[in-house]
């Protein structure tokens, strides 16, 4: 598996987990990456999204914003979401992606070529 997706689990309303995606083979570090999410019945949306080289900027869905922090570990070939103040809501299988660019370019899935497994994260009320 080229990237490797972790660190889901069970956790409270208002608790914090950080998920990882390591780029196994250190293909990915000069594309764009995101964290995208589904939940049951649901289409798939994004999360948030680094750029990739020397890019810094993140961007974010309105409901991770203030919440959710994306970073890359360039030296550790991975991407981490760090997601605070959970919420039921946030239920969903969280996936990392790989976009076609160095540069983001929107939040649609189709704008990104290459998926991980998914990671289950599941808040309780």
């Amino acid at each position: 598996v080229q990237l490797q997706a972790s660190g889901g689990g069970l956790v409270q309303a208002g608790g914090s987990l950080r998920l990882s995606c390591e780029d196994t083979r250190s293909t990915f570090s000069q594309y764009a990456m995101a964290w995208f999410r589904q939940a049951p019945g649901k289409e798939r949306e994004f999360v948030a999204a680094v750029e990739g080289g020397r890019g810094v900027n993140t961007y974010y869905s309105d409901s991770g914003k203030g919440r959710f922090t994306i970073n890359r570990d360039k030296v550790r070939n991975t991407v981490y979401l760090q997601m605070n103040s959970l919420k039921p809501e946030d239920t969903a299988v969280y996936y990392c992606a790989v976009s076609t660019t160095r540069w983001y370019k929107g939040s649609e899935p189709d704008e990104f070529s290459y998926w991980g497994q998914g990671t289950l994260v599941t808040v309780s009320s």
